[in-house]
């Protein structure tokens, strides 16, 4: 019998285009969350700043999450640009482990600004977690049916994103979160950037949370940076 996993959804204050700043402070998170699964917003390890150089898998300033991990049994999926073809980057969803780092996800729908800087990926993606099927989302993605359609595909229990979202945009963020529960009929996990941040992003939602199969939320973070929100996914 499969047993619950415990998920959190964090929203640290991101320094730009700070990794080994970041990484510290996803190290903190990953302490504070108590859980197997911490997720994290778009672009988490940089900010939003679509200039940002991108992060290999072995960065050595990812020393101290991988050490989190491996002390609390976590996995952390962390957002980060990595390098893609033709000297272009992806928009990437790191899982992030006691071992090291690995891909985990490519940003599929990247929109007109991020095009100039990001290409998108080619399919979508699942990770499977201590026997549930996380299927994984970066921002746009959410709001794009065939996303959901072609990950629900794959065979998943929970949809997974990591976004970034205007500050008057909350409403939103939720609507999204618990149609596509309802659609689906999966969990929904959605770690949103809290704070300011590149992109003219003065103030960002927050708001994180996450929302059972009905498309109730179960737990939620205000707008604050630092905030985390836990559940237990039976």
């Amino acid at each position: 019998m499969r047993e619950s996993l415990v998920i959190a959804v964090a929203q640290p204050l991101c320094r730009p285009y700070d990794v080994a700043v970041n990484a510290a402070t996803h190290a903190a998170a990953v302490f504070s969350a108590g859980a197997r699964v911490v997720v994290f917003p778009e672009l988490s390890l940089t900010g939003y700043e679509l200039d940002a150089p991108a992060i290999s898998v072995d960065d050595l300033r990812l020393a101290p999450l991988v050490e989190a991990c491996a002390e609390t049994g976590s996995l952390a999926l962390v957002g980060a640009p990595v390098n893609g073809e033709a000297g272009r980057s992806h928009i990437a969803m790191l899982a992030v482990g006691g071992s090291g780092a690995t891909v985990a996800y490519h940003k599929l729908y990247v929109d007109t600004t991020e095009s100039k800087w990001f290409i998108p990926g080619d399919r979508p993606a699942v990770l499977d977690v201590d026997g549930w099927r996380l299927g994984l989302a970066i921002c746009r993605d959410t709001g794009i049916p065939q996303h959901r359609a072609d990950t629900a595909a794959l065979g998943i229990d929970a949809y997974v994103a990591a976004t970034l979202m205007f500050g008057h945009e909350t409403a939103l963020q939720d609507e999204r979160a618990r149609r596509i529960a309802i659609d689906l009929q999966v969990w929904v996990a959605v770690a949103s950037f809290a704070g300011p941040t590149g992109g003219g992003y003065a103030e960002t939602a927050g708001a994180s949370g996450i929302w059972g199969s009905d498309g109730v939320v179960v737990a939620q973070a205000g707008p604050e940076t630092g905030a985390i929100a836990r559940a237990t996914l039976t």
